[in-house]
């Protein structure tokens, strides 16, 4: 035990004293505790207990049975809610994810005993301090992930644990421990019976880290071969070209390093080269081209985020931006072109397709590179130019509506959003055309024409 002094909120502190009060032992516990040390503020605090669950209902006035089965009692306190959770040991483990049962103990050894990793096992109670019977405070001063006890029983137990390995490892910038490394990569095979929504959690949370490159780890550990074998067919192609220095898959880590750390922009960046691999050729002097990877890569990005159960929203996105991340890479940009591009992608994007563009640069050779830093200037003036003039980028920014296409004697029907793309099609060519006046002039043509 040790006696470091964590600040815990004043809800934390009194349901820990309430239940001291009436003769149970009682911890903050689990990564609450190691975020303390570290000086990271905690996104929640788990509380552990002697008390079983029943006798923590008596002693609270208001709880809800969350998850009565495990142990875990919900205390609510004003506004505020906080799992308190009765020291368990876990029964046997047939599906590599959850324990078949679970049973109570009063001994606090144990239930750290079952925890996954010597960082996460650490209690805390103002009355005894640090509670580390696993040397996870020895590991956090080495900067190290160790799994508690037997790494091999650890992983066997709950194959996410290796993800979490991984993700702990990048968010901290800690590395993990060789005899928990080799563990991994013995029990990398289970990640197959974790479902695609857990799996896509850990990825999300070691991609948006302060340290995605961690992802290499898990591809010489052999976890990305299992969750993500499109990156593994990325590592070691190489791209013989003047503008690149790193084969595809290291590449591909150094735009993921250098785009701002959200979901949406890391995982373009993961994917937006995905397709190289099969569409490399080389030329009759040795340079290597890949042609339409931006198109497929797009396609390719969809189908593995819906392998992985990805939210509609972040797929859309993540696809839109892969399409676009080659467009005026050629230095061939006009702002008609650029217009119609906005209107595709959705000019609330633009700024993200700017992120990304500039993070493919940052991963490639010097070779052009201030060729390529006027190209993308040029774009990004042309950008500010278009939206200071307020140019028509869609449908619902044109000067008339389809109301007024149906006083021209067309009903409502599919009719109306034709004209109206013709209109905007016109008015992004031609921005002046953008007035109640002409496109109504615009829109009588289009019909006299449709039917002549």
């Amino acid at each position: 035990m040790d006696k470091i002094r964590i600040v815990m909120p004043q809800k934390v502190a009194d349901i820990i004293n309430e239940l001291n009060s009436a003769g149970y032992e009682a911890y903050a516990v689990g990564g609450c505790v190691r975020d303390s040390i570290l000086g990271r503020e905690p996104n929640d605090w788990d509380i552990t207990t002697s008390a079983m669950p029943e006798e923590v209902k008596a002693i609270f006035r208001r709880t809800v049975d969350t998850g009565i089965k495990h142990g875990t009692v919900t205390v609510l306190l004003g506004d505020d809610s906080f799992e308190v959770t009765t020291f368990r040991v876990d029964g046997e483990y047939t599906d590599h994810r959850h324990p078949e049962e679970v049973s109570f103990t009063r001994n606090l050894e144990e239930d750290l005993l079952r925890r996954d990793f010597t960082i996460n096992a650490m209690a805390y109670s103002d009355k005894t301090g640090i509670v580390d019977l696993y040397g996870g405070l020895q590991d956090i001063e080495n900067k190290v992930i160790k799994a508690v006890g037997d790494p091999d029983a650890r992983f066997d137990e709950d194959a996410l644990r290796i993800m979490r390995a991984v993700r702990f490892a990048a968010q901290l910038d800690f590395t993990i421990e060789e005899k928990t490394k080799e563990a991994i990569g013995r029990h990398t095979e289970f990640l197959k019976e974790v479902s695609a929504e857990r799996i896509e959690t850990e990825l999300t949370k070691l991609i948006t880290s302060t340290h995605p490159e961690k992802l290499i780890d898990a591809y010489e550990l052999g976890i990305t071969a299992v969750i993500l074998p499109e990156f593994d067919n990325t590592m070691g192609v190489p791209q013989n070209n003047p503008y690149h220095k790193y084969d595809v898959g290291h590449h591909i880590i150094a735009v993921t390093q250098n785009v701002p750390p959200t979901k949406i922009m890391r995982y373009t960046a993961l994917f937006h080269d995905i397709c190289k691999p099969e569409c490399r050729t080389t030329d009759e002097r040795g340079i290597d081209h890949f042609k339409m990877h931006a198109v497929l890569g797009a396609d390719k990005a969809r189908e593995i985020m819906r392998r992985l159960k990805m939210d509609n929203d972040s797929i859309h996105a993540v696809s839109r931006l892969i399409y676009w991340h080659d467009y005026g890479i050629k230095g061939d940009v006009t702002k008609r072109s650029l217009r119609r591009m906005m209107s595709k992608l959705g000019a609330e994007n633009f700024p993200d397709y700017l992120a990304i563009r500039r993070a493919d640069m940052a991963g490639q050779s010097d070779f052009r590179k201030e060729e390529k830093d006027e190209i993308y200037r040029n774009i990004e003036a042309l950008y500010n130019e278009i939206i200071a003039e307020g140019d028509c980028l869609s449908v619902k920014d044109l000067a008339i509506n389809g109301g007024d296409i149906m006083k021209l004697g067309i009903p409502a029907g599919p009719k109306i959003g034709e004209i109206l793309t013709y209109l905007l099609e016109r008015v992004m060519d031609e921005p002046s055309l953008n007035t109640h006046e002409q496109l109504l002039a615009l829109a009588r043509k289009y019909l006299y024409y449709d039917k002549h």
